[in-house]
């Protein structure tokens, strides 16, 4: 089984700051990654709408980690659960488990990638056209550091790693781009 992928929203960081949101689709899974700030709510639950899936259809949400610009905007799927660094959130259920390689479903999973913040995950999706990795290592494309990272050490491991096993990135604030040799690391 492979998981289908689409970009809800392409995030920007300048005077504004929105996040890029995205969802996967895996079989019986309907995930969503990062939604945080944007502009107005309908720029996710529109495309999210046109998709064919309902917010309450949502299943799973992702946090690359906790900062408000890739939270804010969680409470649109109420019945999801919800995915951090170590646990599960439903409803008044806190279920503790480590996201390094936590499977959410057959063609979908976690991994660690601290940097940005030490509690980073990317999340890892295998489709068709190999593996798609929603992530915060990087915040665009040609984000060379980080200026608020923790730890810029982590960070640049965790994109050795994201570029050794992703086909496609989709960056925490930019457009989704091909890793390649231009790619910072």
């Amino acid at each position: 089984m492979t998981a289908a992928v689409s970009l809800l929203h392409t995030g920007y960081v300048g005077d504004t700051v929105a996040s890029t949101v995205a969802f996967v689709r895996d079989g019986d899974r309907l995930i969503v990654t990062d939604p945080g700030m944007v502009r107005d709510r309908s720029l996710i639950l529109g495309p999210l709408r046109a998709l064919g899936v309902e917010p309450g259809d949502v299943t799973d949400v992702v946090f690359s980690h906790h900062h408000p610009d890739h939270t804010l905007n969680a409470a649109l799927f109420p019945a999801a659960r919800f995915h951090d660094h170590w646990a599960i959130y439903h409803g008044d259920v806190w279920e503790d488990r480590d996201a390094e390689g936590y499977e959410l479903s057959p063609s979908v999973r976690l991994i660690r990638t601290p940097g940005h913040t030490p509690e980073d995950i990317t999340t890892l999706a295998t489709t068709a056209d190999g593996v798609v990795a929603f992530t915060h290592l990087w915040n665009t494309a040609t984000s060379v550091g980080d200026a608020y990272a923790t730890d810029l050490d982590a960070l640049h491991a965790g994109r050795e790693r994201v570029i050794a096993l992703a086909a496609l990135i989709v960056p925490g604030h930019g457009p989704a781009f091909t890793p390649d040799a231009s790619t910072p690391h």
